[in-house]
């Protein structure tokens, strides 16, 4: 499917002010009823979360906002400096920091209109070294010419460049045209660095590459239509997967296409299910195409002096011309109480390929890959709150992970390798409600 080319667009944004909260409402329409009647709604407008996903209207993720004259900014982020541990065969060692930082402007034109100008970096071209950070039965995207299995590659320094349009239709049917350079088209949930059921694990889910790993991508355009609690959405991108330079901005022709069905009934509930045709997603498989289906449901419930998010998600690759399919299975929650504690875990179930057995070596002329077995990993996290660095929310944690190893990969794993993360993690203090 071909579209027409995306216009370039590049934000700088403003250094941060004075955190307080502002109100981010379309002219005509009530605070009270956007939020309880019409959940998805406010959420549409507000534009705070990664490309045009959606998550539960109670969840409050900490950001600063201000407001200078007729225009609204707000910023938000994470950064992590973890030290990661493993064992077994395997098994590998590291230190190094993955991070994201959210700079946005917003405001009103006209009636009924309203424009976003939004980016996103990260530091992680800077902070993980050696293209990759070690994780155990990882697949996905390579670097030089060579798989990266056992590993993570670091995001682009330009992982988000966008600009939002919204149309009010009616007070309950907003129509949102979003272009961007660097983007995150209409496939899959909101990605792993922006969920709050994952908001404390330093680590990539072992799923990401069936599930959300084009939230980063390149000349994306979508066309949705929010009406009261749903919203139906359509993408066009480019569909390979962003090279080892991480520091430049991807661009190609749109050649792949992508729809998302979202449904947020209440405040507390967001699901969403969505397909796309990724053309040439790989690098070492260029004549490749991918169909990918995935489907998910968050939860996220208020609780006195805290929260508890929730996340149930599926993603399935479908390799168009070798003829593979392979799933990935999550269950993720994480519990903030008293303030300052946070509790969480990560279960998957994912299908591995053979080309975990190359390790780092190149692939051998006319590799195909088959299915050869289903990963367990299991993880347990807590940190703290500490006052480390004034004016951020600082916290101190740790996370282990064990994993359940098919009987196809034990002669390379073992049959209980494990890893263990300990990290400083820091992003604002401050709170959107």
């Amino acid at each position: 499917m071909k579209f027409a080319p995306v216009l370039q667009m590049l934000l700088v944004c403003s250094s941060v002010a004075v955190a307080q909260h502002e109100g981010m409402n379309m002219p005509g329409m009530r605070h009270d009823q956007a939020q309880d009647s019409q959940p998805l709604i406010a959420q549409a407008l507000h534009h705070a979360t990664t490309g045009t996903t959606a998550e539960p209207e109670s969840e409050s993720p900490p950001m600063l906002m201000w407001k200078r004259k007729s225009w609204r900014f707000m910023f938000h982020g994470a950064a992590f400096v973890t030290a990661q541990q493993q064992s077994g065969p395997r098994s590998a060692d590291k230190v190094f920091s993955t991070s994201w930082f959210m700079p946005m402007a917003q405001r009103n034109i006209g009636k009924r209109g309203q424009i976003t100008f939004r980016t996103m970096l990260s530091l992680e071209p800077a902070t993980v070294t050696g293209r990759f950070y070690p994780e155990m039965f990882q697949q996905g995207e390579t670097a030089f010419g060579r798989p990266i299995n056992d590993g993570q590659h670091p995001h682009d320094l330009f992982m988000e460049i966008a600009a939002l349009y919204d149309l009010k239709l009616r007070d309950d049917t907003v129509l949102t045209v979003y272009a961007a350079p660097m983007g995150d088209p209409a496939l899959g949930p909101a990605a792993f660095p922006h969920r709050a059921s994952a908001s404390e694990d330093p680590l990539a889910p072992l799923g990401h590459h069936l599930q959300d790993s084009t939230h980063i991508a390149a000349d994306v355009l979508t066309i949705s239509l929010t009406h009261k609690f749903f919203r139906i959405e359509a993408s066009g991108f480019h569909g390979r997967e962003p090279d080892e330079n991480r520091w430049n901005i991807e661009h190609g022709a749109i050649d792949s296409w992508s729809t998302r069905l979202t449904v947020n009934p209440a405040k507390n509930w967001s699901a969403q299910y969505s397909f796309g045709r990724l053309t040439s997603p790989e690098a070492l498989h260029p004549d490749e195409d991918t169909d990918r289906m995935t489907a998910s449901v968050m939860y996220n419930r208020p609780i006195a002096h805290g929260e508890w998010s929730s996340m149930l998600l599926w993603g399935r690759n479908s390799e168009v011309a070798e003829h593979i399919v392979w799933n990935g299975y999550l269950a993720e929650s994480t519990l903030r109480f008293t303030e300052k504690n946070r509790v969480w875990t990560r279960i998957e179930n994912v299908d591995r390929t053979n080309e975990l057995l190359l390790g780092m070596n190149a692939q051998p002329p006319g590799f195909a890959h088959n299915i050869i077995g289903r990963v367990q990993a299991y993880s347990l996290g807590y940190d703290r709150e500490l006052p480390i660095v004034p004016h951020l929310s600082s916290a101190l944690g740790a996370q282990v992970t064990w994993y359940g190893v098919p009987d196809s990969l034990t002669p390379i794993y073992g049959k209980h390798p494990a890893g263990v993360a300990v990290f400083l993690r820091f992003r604002p203090a401050s709170s959107m409600h």
